[in-house]
């Protein structure tokens, strides 16, 4: 199969040090290397490969996995250039604690993922890389060349590591999920993807978007892959001052096992019946694609014949959460993107003659108007705004009470307590679990309306509110929409609750989908038109 992506794609050295052995790829170990460069010629996932494999741990028990990871997460030998002009020539002096701790367990890291600028986008198409082109292909599109298929967008902001596995260049993939980066990705390419409970894995080492609200997050083309990772990666940093104590991680873990030790998730017919599904009726607007909603009530029925009860929740709150979210993470991203003016950090850019450079403004701001993309500093600017004087109680203080109301809407409909409270109190009519579509449609196209104007900021609508309360999601494939692309469901849990929520991914994965998770795998495959 040949692709033209247009010229998107860029040239990289040679990946000498990648490992020849991939689940996702079973290739010999002298054109692995090859094949990984030739697949991202298509798909435009991968910003720089690994020339010298740099792993001190090779014979690690994690030795035989393949992973990519974002190119905002730090690492001493790649460049990390958050896909940003300003950043264009940065390599770290260290690694970023996921990245030590991978090569710890031996993991292999092929390449640095393409993204949305500094993580600002759900479509991943804000990069100086160039856009991120979706490798699935339909059923419709199964005998027409690779160069003649419509070109759709892989999601966004971690675009580029939801397209290297769902391509078969790797097993699996870090990204980052501000807002959603990681699950709607996941949920355009017909993968798994996972936002940990914030705090669980280290921040460290990851450039900073929008603090309260960055996780670092774990694409496979499995649960079972994705849990080896954030097994692998969730541990107490104590150099990341955002970290969970080891005491609440014990405690809300100890809150999911009784209920875990229940789902037998390895049985094609478990039996549910101690498991309560919340099903919110806010995650289901009139914007929904309606083939979308036919997909995950076929996920529901599934489930309710194992005997999990699904009971409808309302969680009131969330129609304010995506404006809430854009305030407080824009908020966050003009302070975070202060420190990058040429001086501190970033590329500086030679001033236009006859410019005074006496005054520091001017060189700040054209640096910084070069540096930065469009998208990145539309948010500067509304960030800032909400944090003058005369905004900061209409804008962002507001945003914060909402905000906790978002949070609380979720601990009063769970069953488990939140570990983080100093009083937690069960809910003993709560649910377990919540479940709701990943998004509201299929991935759009990429020369489509959907990737201006306002249509990118309405793509994270289904996703914003469990970051903003912090809490673990995981997108699993969910079979096909109308037009042959995939549909992802989420689950969500209480706060600490990775576990169970990956271990309901699982039973959907395994038991749900049938045929249809085949037609999705079969979508992944690159062929040779």
């Amino acid at each position: 199969m040949h692709l033209n992506v247009g010229g998107l794609a860029r040239v990289y050295p040679p990946c000498a040090g990648c490992r020849a052995r991939s689940f996702a790829t079973s290739r010999p170990r002298t054109n692995h290397a090859e094949h990984v460069q030739s697949l991202n010629e298509r798909t435009n996932a991968l910003v720089s490969f690994t020339t010298k494999n740099h792993n001190p741990n090779t014979c690690g028990p994690l030795s035989n996995i393949t992973i990519a990871v974002k190119d905002n997460i730090c690492t001493m030998h790649l460049p990390t250039t958050c896909s940003s002009g300003i950043l264009r020539h940065f390599t770290s002096p260290f690694d970023a604690t996921v990245v030590e701790l991978l090569k710890a367990g031996g993991m292999n890291i092929i390449g640095k993922a393409n993204c949305d600028e500094f993580g600002m986008g759900s479509l991943n198409v804000n990069s100086i890389h160039g856009p991120v082109v979706n490798p699935y292909h339909s059923p419709d599109e199964e005998s027409i060349p690779w160069a003649e298929r419509e070109r759709r967008s892989a999601g966004g902001s971690s675009g580029g590591s939801a397209a290297a596995v769902a391509a078969g260049m790797c097993d699996a993939a870090l990204g980052t999920d501000t807002g959603g980066s990681v699950r709607l990705p996941a949920s355009y390419c017909g993968i798994t993807g996972l936002k940990p409970s914030y705090g669980l894995i280290s921040r460290r080492g990851v450039v900073s978007f929008a603090d309260s609200l960055d996780c670092v997050g774990v694409l496979g083309k499995s649960v079972d892959t994705v849990k080896t990772v954030f097994d692998s990666i969730s541990s107490f940093d104590p150099r990341d001052p955002t970290a969970a104590t080891v005491r609440t991680r014990e405690s809300a873990k100890a809150s999911a096992v009784s209920l875990l030790s229940t789902i037998d998730v390895d049985s094609h017919h478990p039996d549910l019946s101690s498991l309560r599904i919340g099903i919110p009726q806010e995650y289901f607007p009139s914007e929904l694609n309606t083939t979308i909603v036919t997909a995950v009530r076929k996920v529901l029925e599934r489930l309710s014949s194992l005997g999990a009860q699904l009971i409808p929740v309302s969680l009131p709150s969330t129609p304010y959460g995506l404006s809430t979210y854009y305030v407080i993470a824009s908020a966050e991203a003009s302070s975070n993107l202060a420190r990058y003016d040429g001086v501190q950090y970033g590329s500086r850019s030679p001033l236009l003659p006859g410019a005074d450079k006496s005054k520091p403004g001017n060189v700040y701001a054209h640096t910084r108007s070069a540096g930065f993309g469009a998208e990145v500093q539309k948010r500067i600017l509304l960030g800032t705004y909400a944090l003058t004087a005369d905004a900061f109680d209409n804008y962002f203080l507001q945003a914060q009470r909402v905000r906790q109301l978002i949070k609380t809407d979720f601990d009063s409909t769970f069953r488990i307590p939140n570990a983080q409270l100093s009083n937690p109190s069960p809910n003993p009519d709560g649910v377990d679990i919540l479940l709701h579509p990943s998004a509201i449609r299929t991935a759009p196209r990429l020369d489509s309306d959907a990737t201006s104007g306002l249509s990118p900021y309405l793509q994270d609508v289904m996703t914003v509110p469990a970051s903003l309360a912090g809490l673990p999601a995981v997108s699993v494939p969910a079979g096909l929409a109308a037009d042959g692309w995939p549909v992802g469901v989420s689950i969500v849990g209480q706060w600490g609750s990775d576990e169970l929520v990956m271990s309901i991914g699982k039973v959907i994965e395994r038991t749900s989908v049938g045929e249809a998770m085949g037609d999705v795998m079969a979508g992944l495959v690159l062929d040779g038109h």
